[in-house]
């Protein structure tokens, strides 16, 4: 029978705590944009974050070497991304970033998947992966724009630029794996627009297999219990 248990703060399952760092990771976007700290204070929160991730992995049935094997250079290169103008620098960044992300969303998903009921932490969970979608695709839009400039181009009306900062990129993100698809941001080469398709295939696949058995098992838990 699908149970939805209630735990203390202090002993959530480390998902919660992914979950609002990411969100707060995108307030201090807002925040400070613009500024000439932004680079170096976000790499800063985005060594706790990282670090969250890494737990998360433990705590899930992901492989912890393989999350310490993707953790390590990710953050030795975005700290020196952040302080250094390279190409190749950014490309290896947004490479390990992405697979650290990816792979942390399929621990998530495999310990949402692993049993038959709906907790808490598995709420968080969920949120938490989205997330970690929405990043992981927005450093392969990174990645796919430092190799082949142009490859995002904003909609019509906006003024063109060879390059779009992190932030649109993880808009675009958001909006083509939610489905919502504003348009102001748009492929503007083949393979990113097979990129794009992609995450708008994970992003729908995402909400018919996970959401949907957490909420299928939501209402088998309220059948029982009436």
């Amino acid at each position: 029978m699908a149970t939805i248990t209630k735990r203390p703060l202090w002993r959530l399952h480390p998902s919660a705590f992914l979950l609002a760092a990411q969100l707060l990771l995108l307030v201090l976007y807002s925040a400070f944009d613009g500024l000439h700290s932004e680079g170096a204070l976000i790499s800063a929160f985005g060594v706790i974050v990282l670090i969250l991730r890494v737990w998360v992995v433990k705590r899930s049935p992901g492989i912890d070497w393989i999350a310490w094997i993707l953790a390590v250079p990710a953050l030795v290169l975005s700290l020196l991304s952040a302080f250094f103008i390279s190409s190749p620098l950014l490309v290896w960044s947004a490479l390990f970033e992405a697979a650290l992300y990816f792979y942390t969303a399929a621990s998530l998903i495999g310990y949402m998947m692993e049993d038959y009921q709906v907790t808490t932490d598995e709420l968080f969970a969920a949120g938490a992966t989205f997330t970690l979608l929405a990043w992981g695709f927005a450093y392969l839009h990174l990645l796919l724009q430092t190799l082949t400039p142009g490859s995002f181009v904003l909609g019509l009306g906006a003024a063109t630029r060879q390059s779009l900062t992190f932030v649109e990129l993880l808009f675009l993100s958001f909006t083509n794996l939610t489905a919502t698809g504003l348009s102001d941001i748009l492929p503007g080469t083949t393979t990113a627009r097979v990129l794009i398709m992609l995450e708008q295939f994970v992003g729908v696949s995402y909400v018919a297999v996970v959401i949907s058995r957490l909420v299928s098992l939501s209402i088998r838990r309220q059948g029982d219990t009436r």
